[in-house]
């Protein structure tokens, strides 16, 4: 059942204030009010329920309750009254019921065991305590017994039995020798839970006479002492090693039983050589990691508040080197019964209903029954306003004579709990128990806590109010406490004024007025600044305090946390500390403190005594922060800053930098807001509504920028309407039958006060309609639905907010959404330009058509057929736009002598309407391109045959080829040019009657009606004559020949030692000349720039030769070639030998390769080559 918790309220102590039919009121103890308030008794305290008393001093047995008219007492005694009149050792404390058993001076505490019980009662009810067991402690003596020493081998296991006498409570066992030493104890010997000391193998050392076993008990302050044992290990030369085994607990498993929130204490000690280390596990869970505590060298596991949660398999396992072993404890946590809900004291007017409730808990469940007035409820008198409902007691149209005190009492096997609530039935008006005028001080920007403690029934209902005639205050400001307190979260200076607070029931309504101060908290705006002195000289420590003017500071010095050394050395005036001829023990750190009756502040400094140096050259640095920054002349929409200049570090301050930061919308985000000149120290600053301002300053010199100074105080300016509306405002659709009005929101800072919304209007631009208008969130699109496609439409979006409406907006042009245009374009026109361009008209569509913003128009063209090819191909379509209104366009890149279609669309916002008709269209004929090949075969003393396939792209139909060739002398030199006609239909050619053993250079190209096409060129030879052939080979075979060849050998390689090495020294051998020679007669001259042709560039005419060409065609030699080469000074010819030892020119055709290309020049000459050259 829900409860209110009150919190206390100023120096009346309000204990407890809840809400009526389900809580109860507790009434204050205020004298005023006791006076004329009743109220049943309320034990308030009594001995414990298991009461041990020191049997040698007096037995007091406690009973404090508290009511009115105050309550009278009564004992029982073992369930029968206890007639403290008849013995005259027992008495009452006056003014309570606690009892005084005077033992000391004739009786025993014997007589007075038993159980006892208290009951305070008046007129309104009884209460009772809990039944109180008196017992005496007992601290028996060790019976005697004869203790035999104890003789065993090292190594072996021992266990010297404690067994102390059993005593009340219970006494704490530690062993000790003669001496009063406590033995040492290890994982290898140690104390049981018993107090058994268990060793898990002994050793020589552990022999001794004093094994003593003491028991101490707390309660009486004794000590007892057990006969010494004396235990002798005989030193074996081996001990054999074992694996462990458990002294205690026996056997592989034990079962361990503990109540809920007591600690639950696990031991396991095992013995083995070598000594066993000991772990622990839960089997079915694991260890709980904040309440698991490990004890005696982890041989005891304890886990403290148990729960029913803790209930499980733990398992202890004890290894050594020989093996493991395990023991496993099933743990079970039962409860003595604990509260869910006890039950509470119930205050009621007459006529109300309430209930009592008690609830607990516990393992087994515990059993709730109730009392009244300390009679079981059953043969109480009856109650017609009562009904009990098993653990509650309902309560309806109480009067007077209900009131009671109500006992629960809720008990299982492992104990009780026993509960004191009244119910008391009381007509009183609203009373306030807190001072009336009392002032409150608080520091701004700190909560404030205005107390109103109150008392009524039935209960009353608070409202604060502040001035004379201001509202209710509301909970989204303030805290409206249930004990009444008002709490202000966070303090401002327009906080202070005159609160009242009112309470009122139906009985009537009290009310009481206080007055809240909100005070300048204490800052020190000059901090003590850390100094390094030298020995001897003087340091001044300064601490500037400000302060509220109402308040009265105090300002002290200590050094290290200490008052000030009492040395005439150090002076103390209003704002500093300062200290002559320093010491090194001078040397910490000094701290002023600021003190007010509302708050205190401090600053430390550390002072370094160093040894005199030579004094530095002065430190050119930027300034330091300023400091002290004041809020004045507060108005909406301006403040005036003003703060103190920090160091400027040897450089004067230039200006300062004023930042704000918005800690509302903002947080963290400092922005530019002013500057002003280095001789200022104020700022007017101009401001926005409904923004919580904080202000920095930085300050600049010649170095650069200082660190910001501390922010200043928090300036929240009062909300007004927005003076601006969002911008960007736009009108699109999105959809045919929508209109998307979208905007750029305020920012925070922009919003000028709580509740930013913005007020969205649109109507159509051509309609007589009136505005419709929306309120929506701080949001930046609104979508409009149902409108007609593609309507001009007035946009306008307003800013408001709590306050009010910003200016009025401007209206924005916007259009509901586009759809597909419905018709094509008409009449189509095409007119072609050339054999690659075309150019096509059409007529525009309809703006209505349209349905959205005209884009343009676009042309879909493909390639239908090629007319000189046949073959169909898969149709590439291809699109040009035009943009805008355009009526026609041109169609580049077309193919020549091909059949074209294409068609026109319109385009706008939503896509592409309709084509129109296609339309086909013919290019005519263009110039070829040049033959895809050329190769020559079959070459003889006078004929050559050329093979090529035809042009790759004819361009239309071809009408002839054209062949033009001419020879290449020795030296390079080009012949006579001839030219031949060749039908269309031909793809070779065989030339007869051509010079034996001799290059020509080829050029073919195509042609059509429109013209000629590129050419592709070649080289080729002619074969050697054989009688020539044949001669050569009679010479090459002679000896004289083979000796002159191997000489002129030797001679060229003498000379290419020699042309190397005038090479790397710069010489060059002129052999560019020879290079000019030859050119072809109908392509002039060649591009200065790059050695290609003038006319025919085309990368198909450069070809590179075939093997047996020596140079490229254009005749220029490669920079990577040999600028020696023997080509440039022989015939131009490879030389090769015949199997037979003849030597044969063998020449075959290479196309050219541009110039450009690598090192693509003519092969390095044999030497067989080279002396052919010289034949």
């Amino acid at each position: 059942m829900p409860r209110r918790t009150c919190v206390p309220a100023g120096p009346v102590t309000l204990i407890l204030l809840l809400c009526r039919m389900i809580c109860a009121l507790e009434v204050p103890l205020d004298p005023k009010l006791l006076e004329d308030l009743v109220q049943p008794p309320t034990i308030t305290q009594q001995s414990p329920k298991d009461f041990i008393i020191d049997p040698r001093e007096n037995i007091i047995i406690q009973c404090e309750a508290k009511g009115k008219p105050p309550p009278s007492f009564s004992w029982t005694r073992n369930g029968t009254h206890f007639d403290i009149d008849k013995d005259p050792l027992v008495s009452m404390k006056a003014g309570s019921g606690t009892l005084i058993i005077n033992i000391m001076s004739d009786g025993k505490a014997e007589s007075y065991e038993g159980v006892y019980q208290c009951t305070a009662r008046n007129e309104r009810g009884a209460a009772v305590s809990n039944n109180i067991v008196v017992r005496p402690s007992r601290s028996p003596l060790w019976t005697k017994e004869k203790l035999e020493p104890i003789t065993l081998r090292n190594g072996q296991s021992l266990v010297l039995p404690c067994r102390p006498p059993v005593g009340l409570p219970p006494p704490i066992i530690f062993w000790m020798d003669n001496s009063f030493q406590r033995l040492p104890q290890s994982e290898r010997v140690s104390q049981g839970l018993n107090g058994d000391l268990y060793f898990s193998n002994v050793l020589p050392e552990d022999s001794r006479e004093d094994y003593i076993c003491y028991a101490r008990f707390n309660h009486t302050q004794t000590i007892q002492q057990k006969q010494p044992i004396s235990v002798r290990v005989i030193s074996a030369k081996s001990s054999r090693e074992r694996p462990p085994t458990f002294l205690t607990p026996e056997g592989n498993a034990s079962n361990k039983e503990e109540l809920r929130g007591n600690v639950l204490s696990l031991e396991c000690i095992a013995e083995g050589l070598p000594t066993p280390i000991i772990y622990w596990i839960k089997e079915d869970g694991t260890l709980p990691a904040n309440r698991t505590f490990y004890r005696n060298f982890k041989k005891t596991l304890q886990i403290t508040h148990v729960s029913e949660a803790d209930s499980g398999s733990y398992q202890c396992i004890a290894k050594n080197t020989l093996g493991a072993i395990h023991h496993t404890i099933a743990v079970t946590v039962r409860a003595a019964p604990y509260w869910i809900m006890a039950p509470q004291n119930l205050v009621l007017s007459p006529g109300e209903d309430g209930t009592l409730i008690c609830r607990a808990n516990g393992d087994p469940k515990p059993r709730i029954s109730w009392l009244t007035n300390g009679v079981p409820i059953e043969i109480a008198p009856d109650d017609p306003s009562r009904k009990i409902d098993g653990d509650t007691i309902i309560f309806s149209n109480v009067q007077e004579r209900s009131s009671a005190v109500y006992q629960c009492n809720a008990s299982n096997e492992y104990g009780y709990l026993l509960a004191n609530a009244f119910v008391n039935v009381l007509a009183e008006p609203p009373r306030i128990l807190t001072s009336a005028n009392t002032l409150y001080q608080v520091i701004a920007n700190r909560p404030a806590l205005l107390d109103c403690a109150f008392f009524g029934s039935p209960l009353p209902t608070i409202e604060w109010f502040k001035g004379a005639k201001g509202s209710a205050l509301r909970e989204d400001i303030y805290v409206l406490h249930d004990n009444g307190t008002l709490e202000i979260p966070v303090a401002q200076k327009d906080s202070t004024g005159t609160y009242t607070c009112v309470a009122r029931n139906k009985l009537g309504m009290a009310k009481n007025e206080v007055r809240l101060e909100v005070k300048d908290p204490t800052r020190i705006i000059k901090q003590p600044e850390y100094a390094v002195v030298q020995r001897g000289s003087t340091v001044s420590f300064e601490c500037r305090v400000k302060h509220d003017h109402t308040l009265i500071p105090t300002v002290m010095w200590r050094k290290d946390n200490n008052e000030l050394p009492s040395d005439e050395r150090f002076t103390v005036d209003k704002d500093h500390l300062v200290v002559t001829d320093v010491r090194d023990h001078d040397g910490g750190t000094y701290t002023c403190v600021a003190n007010t009756t509302l708050d205190n502040v401090s600053a430390s400094a550390v002072l370094t005594v160093v040894a005199p140096t030579p004094t530095p050259a002065p430190i050119y640095d930027v300034p330091n922060p300023p400091f002290d920054l004041e809020l004045t002349n507060q108005q909406d929409k301006s403040v005036q800053l003003s703060w103190t200049p920090g160091d400027d570090n040897n450089s004067p301050i230039t200006k300062f930098i004023v930042e704000y930061e918005d800690a509302m919308h903002e947080a963290g985000l400092w922005h530019h807001q002013a500057e002003v000149s280095g001789t200022q120290t104020t700022a007017e600053l101009k401001l926005s509504p409904y923004v919580s301002y904080s202000f920095r300053v930085m300050a600049v010199n010649n170095i650069g920028r200082s660190l910001p100074s501390e922010a200043s105080e928090q300036y929240l300016t009062k909300a007004a309407e927005p003076d601006k509306n969002p911008t960007a405002v736009e009108g699109l659709g999105s959809e045919p039958d929508n209109l998307v009005i979208t905007w750029k929101p305020l920012n925070g800072f922009e919003s000028n006060g709580p509740g930013l919304q913005y007020k969205v209007s649109w109507r159509q631009k051509d309609g007589d309609d009136e505005w419709t208008s929306v309120v929506v969130a701080n949001v930046s699109k609104y979508i409009v639905s149902g409108t007609p496609t593609f309507v001009p439409y007035l946009v306008k979006v307003q800013a408001l907010n709590d306050v009010g409406f910003a200016p009025e907006p401007a209206v924005v042009l916007g259009h509901s959404g586009e759809d597909l245009p419905m018709v094509a374009p008409g009449n189509v026109r095409v007119n072609v330009v050339n054999s690659t361009l075309a150019e096509v008209h059409w007529d525009p569509v309809p703006l209505k058509s349209i349905r959205g913003h005209l884009q343009g128009y676009r042309i879909y063209y493909w390639k239908a057929q090629s007319l000189s090819k046949r073959n169909r191909r898969h149709i590439e379509k291809k699109i040009l736009t035009f943009q805008g209104s355009k009526t026609h366009g041109m169609v580049p890149g077309l193919e020549p002598f091909s059949h074209y279609s294409l068609n026109v669309r319109v385009v706008n916002g939503k896509g592409e309407g309709p084509a129109s008709p296609d339309r086909g269209f013919h290019t005519p004929e263009g110039v070829p391109s040049a033959p895809s090949s050329l190769k020559i075969i079959n070459p003889t003393l006078d004929s050559l045959t050329l093979e090529w396939d035809p042009p790759s792209h004819p361009n239309g139909i071809l009408t002839e080829y054209t062949l033009k060739f001419q020879p290449i002398n020795s030296t390079h030199e080009l012949g006579p040019l001839v030219d031949l006609k060749i039908p269309a239909n031909k793809t070779r050619w065989t030339l007869k009657n051509l010079n034996y053993s001799t290059r020509y250079k080829f050029y073919l190209y195509a042609q059509t009606s429109a013209g000629s096409g590129s050419q592709i060129t070649e080289e080729a030879v002619t074969t050697v004559d054989e009688a020539m052939a044949s001669r050569q080979v009679d010479i090459a075979t002679q000896g004289w020949f083979i000796g002159l060849m191997c000489a002129v050998a030797l001679l060229i390689l003498i000379l290419l030692i020699v042309c190397f090495i005038r090479r790397n020294k710069g010489g060059k051998y002129p052999v560019k000349e020879k290079e000019d020679a030859h050119a072809d007669p109908e392509i002039q001259p060649m591009k200065e720039d790059d050695g290609t042709f003038g006319e025919y560039s085309d990368a198909e005419d450069h070809k590179p030769l075939k093997k047996g060409s020596r140079t490229p065609s254009d005749r220029t030699v490669k920079k990577e070639d040999s600028d020696d080469s023997l080509v440039d000074y022989g015939e131009g010819v490879n030389g090769q030998f015949n199997e037979d030892g003849s030597f044969i020119g063998q020449y075959s055709g290479k196309k050219e390769k541009e110039p450009a290309e690598g090192n693509e020049s003519s092969e390095a000459p044999s030497p067989v080559n080279a002396m052919n050259s010289f034949v």
